[in-house]
């Protein structure tokens, strides 16, 4: 698009990009707060009174073509200014109200570029990102350092054996891309095998080795595959790591395993959760901002969850792309769509499923989405069902409007598994700010794993005076249960010590350690819904 004749008033000031050396973090009454260097200041105070943030959505464009694109639409009558802040975000600051209040209309020549602005939820994803980016080094030390002491501890038999191992030079040094080494997330739920008690043709057969699979997925390649191989007696099909365009990484992890004792052969696609101490996944849930895909109408999804399925820049959701010969920086969508499509063209009568624990069943839900939007009818006959376990809101009423039809059109299982009080269902917000929503029906678990069938969770957005109250007193029943649970069920059913921290921090944050795979597990396992015909036709979408 060219720029119109305002573009050299425009550019009366000189263009700047923030550094880390311009911005301070900090916090002030547990409120994040930020501090400009004199600097930015001085430009920022200099003639421009009013501020906006925005962000293209379904695009990223470089900062010049922005710069062209925002004179050219808004034609300000004076000097504005624009900054680059990180991930496709920009403060723009004006200097006449009359400019200011012009963007701030909805019918402004602006609104039909797919452009919008952003205030105060956008700003907030805007400062967590920030702070996740200045925190990703310590977060990955950190938590390389934990990892690493708990799987020395592992590898040694405990405390007391890694003491006498050290003088004697027989101490057993864990490699972190080995088939032993576990993840933090693994050390919180211990379990590695399956259920035998609960056989293929069981009622909840698919959710125990969705969740299984889930909970599996945070671990490295080679673990994933020795356990699927040797111990699930299953065939390890594919590893995923796949490139994120916007964040110029590889940012999303998956694996798909053959399930030879189901009739017919069911094939799990299992995409990876948020990993606690890798700042890119955090990242990517903070960004919260609103991707809209014309070909779903009004329908608006959550744009960081897009960008690590494989949203292409510029480009949107292409049916076909090219992707990399050498087989590097593969798109998560399209490179697990490639291998469905010849496992299935191999083996005709297999089904497959799609799962994920945390960030895995947002990007597990929106991998079925852009099935839909793509209109992958052989693809969608052959998927048996969405399993998703504490599962992040990923789009508005809208979108949830255009999933429920189109999987009645495909007959397409969705279940979305809540247990208690899990913090991260409840986000974002449902409020009239985030407009954010679940679609479909809610299979909510109690504390005891009582199971009932849900519009919603109860207390939907968390936060609540309310349920203050009953949530400390639950926290406290479920560090107590921790113990009383294996004399009921046996030694499957015994949490370690890494959950029993994280059941103690739970007292003070409640909805933390209710995240963790272990009662999701405990929830598909031990869980009352089978009476209710958990996969039967009367849970999918209406």
């Amino acid at each position: 698009m060219e720029a119109a004749p305002m573009m050299d008033s425009c550019q009366e000031d000189e263009d700047f990009d923030l550094s880390k050396a311009d911005v301070k973090c900090s916090l002030v009454n547990g409120i994040p707060s930020i501090d400009f260097s004199e600097r930015v200041n001085q430009i920022l105070n200099k003639d421009m009174a009013f501020t906006v943030v925005i962000k293209l959505l379904g695009q990223n464009i470089g900062y010049s073509a922005l710069y062209n694109n925002v004179c050219s639409l808004w034609k300000s009558t004076q000097p504005f200014r624009l900054m680059d802040v990180e991930n496709g975000y920009f403060l723009e600051k004006f200097q006449s109200s009359g400019d200011f209040q012009k963007v701030l209309c909805q019918d402004c020549p602006g609104s039909q570029h797919q452009s919008f602005l952003l205030r105060w939820p956008i700003f907030v994803s805007v400062v967590l990102q920030i702070l996740l980016i200045w925190v990703k080094k310590p977060m990955a030390f950190m938590g390389d350092a934990i990892e690493m002491w708990l799987n020395l501890l592992s590898a040694n038999g405990g405390l007391f054996r890694l003491l006498l191992n050290l003088p004697t030079g027989k101490t057993e040094w864990p490699k972190r891309a080995s088939a032993k080494f576990t993840s933090m997330v693994g050390n919180t739920d211990t379990r590695l095998e399956l259920d035998e008690n609960i056989k293929p043709a069981d009622q909840k057969y698919k959710a125990s080795l969705s969740m299984m699979a889930s909970k599996l997925s945070y671990e490295n390649e080679a673990f994933i595959e020795t356990k699927v191989t040797q111990l699930w007696k299953r065939k390890f099909v594919k590893f995923f790591n796949c490139w994120n365009e916007y964040r110029g990484l590889p940012s999303t992890q998956a694996f798909i395993l053959q399930d030879t004792q189901a009739n017919p052969n069911l094939y799990v696609v299992a995409f990876r959760g948020t990993s606690p101490f890798d700042a890119d996944d955090w990242r990517t849930d903070a960004d919260f901002s609103w991707c809209k895909i014309k070909a779903m109408g009004k329908a608006r999804t959550h744009s960081g969850f897009m960008q690590a399925l494989g949203l292409q820049t510029n480009n949107g959701w292409p049916k076909e792309i090219q992707q990399h010969r050498d087989g590097q920086r593969q798109f998560a969508y399209y490179a697990i769509r490639q291998k469905l499509r010849e496992i299935l063209k191999e083996n005709e009568d297999a089904k497959f499923i799609v799962t994920g624990h945390s960030l895995g069943g947002a990007l597990a839900i929106l991998f079925a989405a852009v099935l839909m939007l793509h209109d992958e009818e052989l693809l969608l006959e052959k998927l048996d069902g969405v399993f998703t376990f504490g599962q992040p809101r990923v789009g508005d009423e809208n979108f949830g409007e255009y999933m429920k039809e189109k999987m009645k059109k495909f007959d397409v299982k969705y279940l979305r598994y809540v247990y208690n009080n899990d913090l991260v269902p409840r986000v974002p917000y449902d409020d009239k700010m985030t407009l954010f929503k679940h679609f479909g029906p809610c299979l909510f678990f109690n504390s005891f794993y009582t199971g009932e069938v849900l519009p919603e969770q109860p207390n939907k957005n968390y936060f609540s005076l309310l349920w203050v109250l009953p949530k400390m007193v639950n926290a406290v029943w479920e560090l107590i249960r921790g113990i009383i649970l294996p004399y009921m069920y046996g030694p499957d059913y015994k949490e370690g010590w890494v959950l029993g921290m994280l059941r103690v921090i739970g007292l003070l944050v409640p909805g933390v350690s209710a995240h963790s795979p272990q009662d999701y597990v405990n929830s598909t396992r031990l869980g009352t819904l089978s009476d209710v015909e958990l996969h039967k036709h009367q849970l999918k979408i209406d």
